[in-house]
C-alpha cells in the first residue's frame, strides 16, 4: 500500500536557513566502488569549526521550537511533578547492615546510607551525591562496593559522560575519603576478604575494558598487578564476586563467545584459574553457591540450561545438568539462594520468575495477575534468606518492588513506585497484538492508552522499538509517558527481532546478515496498526535509540511515507564508516553484532541499510535527532554527519533538527530531574505535530 506524506507541523517556525556543512570530500575506502564522506571531518571532537557547527545546529533548533518553549517548560513541570521529591528505596539487609537510598525534595541526586542491625537505628551516610556533583556539570557514581569488614566503601566517578570511573575509596569510620584513586575504570572494584585487596578493571584507548588490576589499599597505583590481559580486541572483560563472597570472577565476552577464570576471594595473592577455554559459538556464565559452580550456558541448548561444576574441575566436559534446555523457554538470569533456585525465564515473550528447590525440579511460576509484564530478579545479596526480592512493572503498573516468600509463596509488595498527582491503572488499557512479518514471522506488539481516547485514523500513535544485541524492550511503566496518554497518544513497543523477545532464535534472526528483518518487522508493526485502525500515516510516529535510532534511519529510507515524525536519540546511523574504525568504542567487539565490513560480503550487506550512506534525494518526515558531544557508545558525528546529508539531499520542506547535548553524553543528563528536560522537548516536539499542544 502506498502512503501519501502529510504536511509535518503546526507550531515549528524554521528559520530562513539552517545550518550547512561545509563539504570536504574524503576518501574513506574501496570495497569495489569509490566511497566519499564529504562530511568525515565532522569527526574532529576538538576543531573550532565543529564546535561551531553543533552550537549552530542548537541554536537552529532552539529558534525553529521557539513557539513551543512554554509548552515545552510546562510539559516539563507536569513530567517532574509525578515524581515524588522525597522519597526512599526498599531496604536490603547485607553482611550485618540494612542499605538504602533516599532522594530528597529540589536535590537531583541519591543519598546512599545504612543502618546496623536494625532499620530504627541511627542513620550512616555513605554517599551524598549532590555534595560530589556540585562542581560538575555531569555527575555519576557506579559500582559501590563495601569490603568484607564493612569499613571501606569503594565507588567509581564519572565526571565526563564517557563512562570512564575513577575509583575513590573512603574510610567509613573515620568518613574521610582516602588518597587512592584509580583512573580509567569501568567504575567496579571488587574486595578480597583481606579487606585490603581490590580488583578492578581498565579500559583501552577505545574505550574497551581489558585488564584487570590486583590493587592493594595504600599503595601506589603504578605499583598495581596485572592479573589479567585480553589481549583479544573483539573480546570485552569484567571482574565480580559471586553470591556465596568465596570467588572472584573474571568473565571475558564477545557476542558468540565467553570465557572465565575463577579465584578463591581469601587467597587473594593466588593465580586466577580457567574454569572453561573460549570456544567459538559456546556461551556460558558463571556464579558460585555450595561449593560448586552454577553455569548457565548454550552448550547443546540454543535458549540455555543450568549446568554445575566443581573448582576442582570445572571445564564442561565435568559439567552436570540442573535445568535442561526447553526450546519455547529463554533462561535469562537466576538468583541463588541455599535452599531455592530462582530462574528467570522469557515465555511466549513474558519474563516470568520460576521457583524450584535444589532438589525438586517440579517448581512454580510466580503469578502477577496480567497478561503482559515485566518481573526480574532485584538485588538479594544474602543467599540464606527465605525471600526473593523481586521488581514488578507492567504497562498500566508502576514499578513495584516485592518481597516473595519462596516457601510459603507469599507475594508482599513492599512499595510501589508513587505517581504524584495521583494516578489511578483502570483509566488505562493495555493490548498485546501480534503483526505479520513480510517472511510470516508473526511479530508481538504491546500497546496502552488512556481509556476513552480514540482509536481511528486521526489517533496519534508512537511506535517505539529497539531490535539489537538481544536486548528485548519489555512492557514496562512510565510516569513521563502520561504526559502523551493523557493527551490522546496511543504508546505502542514493536517487540521485533534482533530482540531476544521471544527467545534466543529471535536474536540470532535480526543480527548480521539477516539484520534487515529488524527492520522490515518495525514497518510491518506500523501497518498493522494502521490495518487495524489504530492510526493513520498522517499520525504515526516512530521513535528508537541508540541501536534503535539505526532502525529509525532504516525505516525512514525504506518506508519515509509511513512516518509523520521521527525521533532518533543517540542514533547509529553511520554504520559503515564506524565498523569500518577499529579505534571507535565498541567497534571491534561488535563483528559479530553487525559483521565485519573488512569482508565484503558484510561490507556490501552494511551498507544495503546504512542510514548514513542510504540517504537520497526524497521526501523524508519531520525529524528530531539528539545526540551528546561526549557520547562514548554513539559517537556524536554520527548524527552529525546524517543530518548534514539530509539537510543536502532532502526534496521536502519539513523541519530537520538536531540537538546536541554540550555537556553530556549516550545517557544524557545525570540528574533525576534535569534528564526530562530532553523529555520534554522530545514530547512538545510529538504533540505540536500532533496537533496537542494544549
Amino acid at each position: 500500500m502506498t502512503y501519501k506524506a502529510k504536511p509535518s507541523s503546526i507550531k515549528l517556525h524554521l528559520p530562513t536557513s539552517a545550518p550547512i556543512a561545509e563539504k570536504r570530500p574524503t576518501l574513506l575506502e574501496k570495497h569495489g566502488d569509490q566511497r566519499i564522506d564529504p562530511y568525515y571531518w565532522l569527526n574532529q571532537r576538538e576543531d573550532p569549526q565543529v564546535i561551531a557547527y553543533l552550537e549552530a545546529e542548537n541554536t537552529y533548533r532552539e529558534q525553529a521550537m521557539s513557539a513551543l518553549s512554554g509548552f515545552q517548560d510546562t510539559l516539563f513541570k507536569e513530567i517532574v511533578g509525578r515524581i515524588k521529591k522525597t522519597d526512599m528505596s526498599v531496604p536490603y539487609r547485607d553482611n550485618g547492615f540494612w542499605y538504602l537510598t533516599r532522594v530528597e525534595e529540589n536535590m537531583e541526586y541519591p543519598i546512599y546510607s545504612r543502618k546496623k542491625d536494625q532499620l530504627e537505628a541511627e542513620e550512616e551516610i555513605l554517599l551524598d551525591v549532590n555534595q560530589l556533583a556540585a562542581p560538575h556539570a555531569y555527575y555519576q557514581v557506579g559500582g559501590r562496593a563495601i569490603s568484607h569488614d564493612n569499613r571501606i566503601l569503594a565507588f567509581g566517578e564519572d565526571t565526563v559522560s564517557r563512562r570512564i570511573f575513577t575509583i575513590r575509596f573512603k574510610d567509613l569510620k573515620t568518613g574521610e575519603l582516602l588518597p587512592d584513586q584509580i583512573p580509567n575504570t569501568t567504575g567496579q572494584a571488587v574486595w578480597a576478604k583481606d579487606h585490603q585487596t581490590v580488583f578492578y578493571t581498565t579500559k583501552d584507548d577505545s574505550l574497551r575494558p581489558f585488564k584487570v588490576f590486583r590493587h592493594r589499599m595504600g599503595t601506589p597505583v603504578d605499583q598495581d598487578v596485572e592479573v589479567y590481559h585480553e589481549q583479544d580486541e573483539t573480546f570485552h572483560c569484567q571482574v565480580f564476586l559471586s553470591t556465596s563472597k568465596e570467588m572472584i570472577l573474571i568473565g571475558s565476552e564477545q557476542t558468540v563467545s565467553s570465557e572465565y577464570w575463577f579465584l578463591p576471594s581469601d587467597t587473594p595473592l593466588d593465580s586466577f584459574r580457567l574454569i572453561q577455554a573460549r570456544q567459538r559459538d559456546l556461551e556460558y556464565e558463571v556464579d558460585h553457591l555450595h561449593q560448586r559452580f552454577v553455569i548457565r550456558t548454550n552448550w547443546q541448548a540454543r535458549n540455555f540450561r543450568l549446568m554445575s561444576a566443581s573448582p576442582a574441575q570445572p571445564g564442561h566436559s565435568h559439567w552436570t545438568e540442573i535445568v535442561p534446555h526447553q526450546p519455547d523457554i529463554l533462561i535469562e538470569d537466576t538468583a541463588l539462594f541455599d535452599q531455592y533456585l530462582v530462574i528467570q525465564q522469557r515465555v511466549a515473550g513474558i519474563s516470568q520468575l520460576y521457583v524450584r528447590t535444589w532438589d525438586d525440579p517440579s517448581g512454580h511460576t510466580i503469578q502477577f495477575g496480567e497478561d503482559a509484564y515485566v518481573a526480574h530478579v532485584g538485588h538479594n545479596p544474602d543467599p540464606q534468606s527465605e525471600e526473593l526480592r523481586l521488581v514488578y512493572t507492567s504497562m498500566t503498573t508502576p514499578i513495584s518492588t516485592y518481597d516473595y516468600h519462596m516457601g510459603e509463596r507469599i507475594l508482599q509488595l513492599k512499595k510501589e513506585e508513587e505517581v504524584v498527582g495521583g494516578y489511578d491503572k483502570s483509566e488505562y488499557t493495555s493490548e498485546r497484538l501480534m503483526a505479520k512479518a513480510s517472511d510470516g514471522i508473526s511479530v508481538p506488539l504491546s500497546l496502552v492508552y488512556r481509556k476513552g481516547a480514540r482509536r481511528d485514523s486521526g489517533a496519534p500513535l508512537l511506535l517505539y522499538g529497539y531490535g539489537s544485541y538481544g536486548i528485548s524492550i519489555d512492557p514496562y511503566f512510565s510516569s513521563a509517558r502520561l504526559s502523551l496518554l493523557d493527551r490522546g497518544f496511543i504508546f505502542a513497543i514493536a517487540h521485533i527481532r534482533g530482540g531476544e523477545d521471544l527467545g534466543r532464535p529471535w536474536y540470532e534472526d535480526g543480527r548480521q546478515l539477516k539484520k534487515m528483518n529488524s527492520f522490515t518487522d518495525f514497518i510491518a508493526c506500523a501497518e498493522h496498526l494502521i490495518a487495524q485502525g489504530y492510526t493513520s500515516p498522517g499520525q504515526l510516529y516512530a521513535m528508537g535509540g541508540s541501536a534503535g535510532g539505526l532502525l529509525m534511519g532504516a525505516v525512514m529510507n525504506l518506508r519515509p511515507e509511513l512516518w509523520h515524525g521521527v525521533i532518533a536519540a543517540v542514533p547509529f546511523v553511520d554504520v559503515l564508516t564506524t565498523m569500518l574504525d577499529d579505534s571507535i568504542p565498541l567497534t571491534t567487539g561488535e563483528y559479530d553484532e553487525w559483521g565485519n565490513p573488512n569482508d565484503p560480503i558484510y561490507y556490501h550487506y552494511m551498507k544495503s541499510y546504512s542510514p548514513y550512506d542510504q540517504v537520497e534525494a526524497k521526501d523524508y518526515p519531520t525529524l528530531l535527532v539528539t545526540t551528546g558531544i561526549h557520547d562514548s557508545q554513539v559517537q556524536y558525528w554520527e548524527p552529525a554527519k546524517w543530518v548534514a546529508k539530509l539537510r543536502d539531499m532532502k526534496t521536502d520542506q519539513n523541519p530537520l533538527l538536531l540537538y546536541c547535548n554540550m555537556d553530556t553524553g549516550h545517557g544524557g543528563a545525570s540528574g533525576r530531574f534535569e534528564r526530562h528536560r530532553e523529555t520534554a522537548m522530545e514530547y512538545a516536539f510529538l504533540l505540536d505535530l500532533a496537533g496537542m499542544q494544549e
